[in-house]
């Protein structure tokens, strides 16, 4: 079985980077953005709008492993929601097959449960988190600090939402992780090598 690392993060935690670096340290495959592009490409749809799908859960607010009975009728959106998240996982599958990698988001660490990957949940305190976000802003993005912390806290909330929704576990509990990182006042860049031992053979 290949060796599958799967990353859940807090935005602005610098948990796409910690996967990148981490993915490039241990010479592996490194899938975030291309989900989307491949769910995408199969099913013709743009990559915003499957952006913008795989960032929020379904308009049908009930959790998707009740059973049957309990369905309302099904709406476009919701069917359309519906089949991204399949592709999703087909996507995520056929990755988690083919090499040794770093997913990162995607409820690949629930998607992915039977190839048992590692899982890490990055993590850090607001003061941090705005920090990285206003560095990596475009230079005319003009965001009061109260305007940034919302955006922050809203994005989150989508994710704990999504996440919830289509695996019915909380989202950045730390019992449904291997591995809790805090990377506030940290640079990321010198934590990998010492996270890269944890998985050179």
């Amino acid at each position: 079985m290949n060796r599958i690392i799967t990353i859940g993060r807090e935005f602005g935690s610098g948990g796409r980077e910690l996967g990148r670096r981490l993915s490039e340290k241990l010479g592996i495959a490194y899938y975030d953005q291309e989900i989307v592009s491949e769910i995408a490409r199969r099913t013709e749809l743009s990559e915003q709008y499957v952006q913008s799908i795989v960032e929020h859960q379904p308009a049908v607010s009930f959790p998707i492993h009740i059973g049957r009975s309990f369905y309302p009728a099904p709406t476009p959106v919701f069917d359309q929601s519906m089949s991204v998240y399949r592709e999703q996982a087909r996507i995520i599958e056929e990755m988690a097959q083919k090499s040794d990698c770093v997913i990162v988001g995607r409820c690949g660490d629930y998607i992915l449960r039977e190839y048992e990957p590692f899982r890490i949940f990055v993590y850090a305190d607001m003061e941090s988190r705005m920090e990285r976000c206003r560095r990596k802003a475009p230079e005319d993005e003009e965001m009061t600090d109260r305007e940034l912390k919302q955006h922050i806290l809203g994005i989150d909330k989508k994710r704990a939402k999504y996440y919830e929704f289509y695996t019915g576990h909380k989202w950045g509990d730390r019992l449904n992780f291997d591995l809790c990182i805090n990377t506030s006042r940290t640079v990321i860049k010198e934590m990998v090598p010492a996270l890269a031992k944890l998985f050179e053979a």
